[in-house]
């Protein structure tokens, strides 16, 4: 016997517009149209009252890593707070409540809350135990006194070749370790065990249902910077049928070594061939840190400081390696920041199949030269549009090193679609909150929404560069259909015949003024026509 789900009594968005219906048979989009019609079509069905809110496609993220995501809310998180006062209290807090743990390990530190973006070994000394807490960025550590002598950091010791220690005047470790000098305190912490791995995994989904997202691209399914392999949670997840939304995971490349290492993510992905819900057909290469370290990679040096930042992988060789893995069908999935290294991933991928559908991730800075590159080359444009707006990190640690013109190309996403480049859009959390909406409203109105730590600043609702903002249903498009299509799912269009998997917005966003779209939430989410997600009224 069938069961059908009558969705009615507000907008459903559709590539070509709007409906007032849809409904699901079985899992699937059996019919889209007027809810005169489709009522007629379906006597018996469920029905679900949109309330005057919108019916979208189900959000997938493009670029996130909700593992990571998962330990850190298990860990100490300071994720959700924002400054030293409120995160020293919470650490506090946490060790008093954890006696059992050797070390105090979380993040979600914001470079913004602390002078020049460092804070120090010593805030954290009050502390009996180690401790290791990662930026919410992910690109550095914070860490005690206690932590760098059982880690036998010293002032003789060396930065690694894709890293850096952060010094005081007098050479002595100050507490701050960036990129792959994290590893030199990270590879200490207690490692979580495979259950509490699974178990984060699942958590996060959750969560992300709970947003209305359907699927994702794991954006490390690997070892780096003291994380552990998640692969064997996602292969148990999947095999099991807990882990329900549609995934890819992007197989970590290790950027010490070279093309030897190409037989092994062969191996990692036939391990994936078969399962329903995840496939491991993508390679993450991180050619570059971030711009508030200067490791991001630049073609002129930064303002003031000096330095181009780093390329983590020669860029000759890299263009070897992604031939290698084109060759074998693997989508390539850069992560980009400086306008460097978003040139040295479009001259690698120059020449590679368009039908890999491989795409650079960040663009915080993009010549306007190679902007019309994507498109030219088939190369998707990989949007975190969250970060695209006047705060503190932008203010006082990018403008002012990275030069008022190269700060003018900055998230180019109008120019991007200017010239036809197809968009997909993503989170990148526990960097950045995991809600799409928040994200889609910053990419029209390039203002901080109101629910974000950073609205009060300043200069938050000062749109920036407000030339390069997109229109609502081009964003929407991108966190649907866009990431849907990167990651070669099924879903992600609202059509007959597509995978029911679904977000119900409780309230339209194309009625809204643009400034309020950030007031937009989840109801209600569906994957496969089942109700995996239900916030109720709020």
């Amino acid at each position: 016997m069938s069961s059908s789900i009558l969705f009615r009594g507000g907008r459903v968005l559709t590539p070509g517009g709007f409906a007032e219906a849809l409904l699901v048979r079985d899992g699937v989009i059996a019919a889209v149209g007027a809810e005169s019609d489709l009522v007629r079509l379906s006597p018996g069905a469920e029905p679900v009252d949109l309330r005057g809110g919108l019916l979208t496609p189900g959000f997938v993220d493009a670029h996130i890593h909700p593992v990571q995501a998962g330990l850190e809310r298990a860990a100490c998180d300071l994720a959700e707070i924002y400054g030293l006062d409120d995160y020293l209290a919470h650490v506090a807090s946490f060790a008093a409540a954890h006696p059992e743990k050797t070390w105090i390990s979380g993040g979600g530190w914001d470079m913004a809350a602390f002078p020049g973006g460092l804070p120090h070994r010593t805030q954290l000394d009050f502390l009996d135990r180690p401790a290791y807490l990662i930026q919410r960025d992910h690109h550095a550590a914070w860490v005690n006194t206690r932590a760098l002598e059982l880690a036998g950091i010293t002032k003789d010791t060396p930065d690694p070749a894709d890293g850096r220690i952060e010094r005081d005047p007098d050479g002595t470790p100050s507490g701050v370790l960036h990129e792959g000098a994290m590893d030199l305190v990270g590879l200490l912490t207690p490692r979580p065990t495979p259950a509490d791995i699974e178990a984060a995994l699942l958590e996060a989904q959750q969560y992300l249902f709970s947003l209305g997202i359907t699927g994702w691209q794991d954006a490390i399914v690997g070892s780096y910077a003291g994380s552990d392999d998640q692969l064997p949670a996602y292969l148990s997840a999947a095999s099991s049928g807990r882990l329900k939304a549609r995934v890819v995971g992007a197989l970590w490349w290790d950027r010490s070594r070279g093309a030897e290492q190409i037989p092994e993510l062969l191996e990692r992905r036939a391990r994936a061939e078969g399962l329903d819900r995840f496939r491991a057909t993508s390679i993450k290469i991180m050619q570059d840190g971030i711009a508030e370290n200067f490791t991001a990679a630049v073609i002129e040096p930064y303002c003031r400081c000096g330095g181009t930042g780093l390329s983590y992988v020669d860029p000759e060789l890299l263009k070897g390696y992604v031939k290698e893995l084109d060759s074998h069908g693997f989508q390539v999935h850069f992560h980009a920041i400086g306008e460097r290294a978003v040139r040295e991933a479009l001259d690698a991928l120059t020449g590679t199949s368009p039908q890999n559908r491989h795409h650079i991730a960040h663009l915080q800075i993009v010549t306007p030269q190679d902007v019309p590159r994507f498109a030219a080359l088939g190369v998707t444009a990989n949007l975190q549009a969250l970060w695209a707006t006047h705060h503190a990190q932008m203010d006082e640690l990018c403008l002012p090193y990275l030069g008022e013109e190269r700060s003018t190309w900055q998230y180019p996403f109008a120019d991007l679609v200017r010239h036809g480049t197809r968009l997909a859009a993503g989170s990148d959390w526990p960097v950045s909150s995991a809600d799409p909406l928040q994200a889609v409203h910053v990419a029209v109105n390039r203002t901080e929404p109101g629910s974000s730590v950073h609205a009060s600043y300043p200069t938050a609702q000062t749109p920036f560069l407000p030339g390069q903002s997109i229109d609502l249903r081009t964003v929407l498009t991108a966190y649907t259909a866009g990431s849907a299509w990167l990651n070669r799912s099924p879903a992600g269009v609202i059509e007959e015949g597509r995978p029911a998997d679904l977000a119900v917005l409780d309230r339209d966003p194309f009625a809204l003024d643009p400034k309020d779209i950030w007031t937009t939430g989840v109801r209600m989410t569906f994957v496969d026509g089942e109700c995996v997600a239900d916030n109720g009224s709020a």
